[in-house]
């Protein structure tokens, strides 16, 4: 679709967010929406978002997925997934099912566009971790901006680093897997894979 190679282009949408834990701006699923809207109307392309609810064993994820249509009826479909928290301090139910689509939705959008994004898009991360005395070490890793660019890895790599992916038993053992394969960060098989388990990484 030639239509969404001009979007990718034009599309410039700003990071109007401010995460006071983090002390980074990021960019919602709202301010791409609001900023890809002109672009539409000019390339005559129409957007359409929905959400699923998935149960994968014992967990709860939003499937987000997002249609690009141009006048032909072409279509372009990019979906990303966000695991559901069991508890979030200060959030109820329908707040975290909130969150986890407006995380999905965004990195659907992100996937779509091409937009890079440097740093997690959650305004309630507060970057705590499970381990107060690794804090300052994981934090200052998780600042990093992927290594490698190209795939310089094999099949059998990645679906090794995949199976590790899905028998991480925390978050702190997903961030260890998503950093100890570099290479693969800009795979989307690998990123889908870490989508689905609810890692917060860069995009």
């Amino acid at each position: 679709m030639k239509e969404l190679v001009t979007i990718q282009q034009k599309l410039k949408a700003p990071k109007g967010q401010f995460n006071r834990f983090g002390n980074y701006k990021y960019r919602s699923c709202e301010d791409i929406l609001e900023s890809v809207k002109p672009i539409l109307a000019d390339t005559k392309c129409y957007l359409t978002i929905s959400d699923e609810i998935m149960q994968i064993g014992d967990r709860i994820y939003v499937k987000a997925t997002v249609t690009l249509t141009n006048d032909k009826c072409e279509k372009e479909v990019v979906t990303a997934f966000a695991r559901e928290e069991e508890t979030k301090k200060g959030m109820d139910g329908s707040q975290i099912t909130g969150a986890s689509s407006s995380y999905a939705r965004k990195y659907a959008l992100n996937g779509l566009f091409c937009i890079d994004d440097t740093k997690d898009s959650d305004a309630t991360n507060t970057h705590e971790k499970e381990d107060s005395s690794t804090s300052v070490a994981n934090t200052s890793t998780a600042n990093k901006a992927p290594v490698n660019t190209a795939p310089v890895f094999t099949g059998a790599q990645l679906k090794k680093a995949i199976a590790e992916m899905l028998e991480a038993k925390s978050r702190k053992e997903l961030e260890s897997v998503w950093y100890k394969y570099t290479a693969m960060q800009n795979d989307n098989e690998f990123r889908n894979a870490c989508m689905k388990m609810g890692t917060i990484y860069p995009a």
